[in-house]
């Protein structure tokens, strides 16, 4: 249930990881969705797949989950930023973002960083915006 503050709500969802840390799944505040960083487990069995692409799709399922379940859609995304272990595995990534964001995908960056939580090779965090 969505906890509410008089400039931001609090959205929260089962149908996604819960957050591992002191922080939000997601925060929506004047039309603007901040969906934190989410890394590739599956909420059912709290586990991690192995591949980059299994990951990569785990991670972007999981958004869609938040965005869903605050009323917005991947159609609302504007801007991702995309964290990966190695950057050797940015095509492989791409392949998987692009089958998910088909039509006027949102401003992206991604780059390499040394170590993300519980040794995913991948993590993405999405703001969206409501028209």
């Amino acid at each position: 249930m969505p906890k509410y503050d008089k400039m931001k709500k609090i959205i929260a969802t089962t149908a996604a990881p819960a957050a591992v840390g002191p922080y939000s799944q997601a925060v929506e505040a004047g039309g603007t969705l901040y969906v934190s960083g989410q890394l590739p487990i599956d909420p059912a069995t709290k586990t991690m797949p192995e591949s980059i692409e299994a990951q990569t799709e785990q991670c972007l399922k999981n958004i869609e989950a938040i965005l869903h379940a605050a009323g917005y859609s991947k159609n609302d995304v504007v801007k991702s930023t995309v964290l990966l272990r190695d950057i050797a595995d940015f095509a492989a990534m791409n392949a998987v973002y692009a089958d998910f964001y088909t039509e006027n995908p949102p401003a992206r960056v991604a780059f390499q960083v040394a170590a993300l939580p519980m040794g995913a090779a991948v993590e993405i965090e999405t703001i969206a915006v409501k028209p």
